[in-house]
């Protein structure tokens, strides 16, 4: 399945929409979460297949998707894919990709001029692509990128700015696939002056609130929805898998720091459980999002979200 919207919902005064820039199967299962063993997905194959699990293949099923938010009378997106004409040698599922992600953003009544505010949950390959298109409208070959919501705020980890950055050397070791990143989809934000870099919590407005959750990346974060008696949070990447929901000590093979992710992971899951936060991962197909309940040692699914696929 690839550039699918799925219906929007609403949750106290915020409109939530969800925009498909990719799905399908990914890689092996337990390349994704390592300490997942095969007994775990296949005694959840139920409600794993299709949407988060292939049996046949034993591949991870994954989104790669945004969340439009309308909030305060505001535009609100996070995390914005992998965006197109990108040089991602180490990762084939978003090398020299093209899609119709600022057409599926019309088809919901968003140009690009009108959002208010981009959120980066965190600075990997998968969640920066569309802060920049090509100048020349092409794709980008020539290497000349600009922001793509001029009008925007873009809300940046300042631990992961300093991370993926020039400042820290591209993670400390001129990793050639996070400087990539890092010179088409970052860099010339900043060079725009649109860049807001935060740390610890920055409040988005009345019912938003970004909140550190560090471990899959120095700054990974999560943002708080809270509006008349509704709740949601969405957690980006510490999340890949329901079956790190089952066992919060799972990592993921993306997670620079697997034991604080852990930690983070299991805090967040917790506060979810006890304050009936609709969970909100960046990556997961289906209905793209759930209520959690505590389960023994970690958690269990309450109910999916409204959300269909498309």
């Amino acid at each position: 399945m690839t550039n699918e919207i799925a219906p929007s919902i609403v949750l106290g005064n915020v409109e939530i929409t969800r925009i498909v820039e990719w799905q399908g199967p990914f890689g092996p299962a337990r390349g994704l979460v390592p300490d997942a063993e095969a007994e775990v997905w296949r005694a959840n194959e139920e409600w794993l297949a299709p949407d988060h699990w292939a049996p046949d293949t034993d591949s991870a099923v994954m989104a790669l998707q945004t969340w439009v938010l309308r909030s305060g009378g505001r535009t609100v997106l996070v995390d914005t894919g992998v965006g197109n004409g990108r040089e991602r040698p180490h990762s084939p599922h978003f090398h020299r990709r093209q899609g119709d992600f600022l057409g599926l953003l019309e088809r919901v009544g968003v140009r690009p001029e009108e959002v208010d505010v981009v959120v980066n949950t965190h600075v990997h390959a998968d969640h920066v692509g569309w802060n920049t298109r090509a100048a020349d409208g092409t794709d980008g070959e020539d290497g000349a990128w600009v922001p793509t919501f001029p009008n925007a705020r873009y809300l940046v980890p300042a631990a992961d700015d300093f991370h993926f950055g020039p400042g820290n050397a591209y993670g400390g070791g001129l990793q050639e696939e996070d400087r990539l990143v890092y010179e088409d989809s970052v860099a010339p934000v900043h060079r725009a002056g649109l860049i807001d870099l935060w740390d610890g919590s920055h409040r988005i407005d009345e019912n938003l609130v970004l909140e550190s959750a560090p471990g899959h990346t120095p700054g990974s974060a999560v943002l708080r929805l809270a509006s008349g008696g509704d709740r949601a949070v969405f957690v980006g990447d510490l999340v890949h898998s329901p079956v790190q929901i089952l066992d919060p000590s799972h990592g993921s093979c993306f997670c620079l720091d697997v034991h604080r992710a852990a930690a983070s992971r299991l805090r967040i899951l917790e506060r979810a459980a006890d304050e009936r936060e609709l969970v909100v991962p960046a990556h997961f197909g289906g209905a793209g999002a759930a209520e959690v309940r505590r389960e023994g040692k970690g958690f269990g699914l309450a109910r999916w979200a409204a959300f269909g696929t498309g």
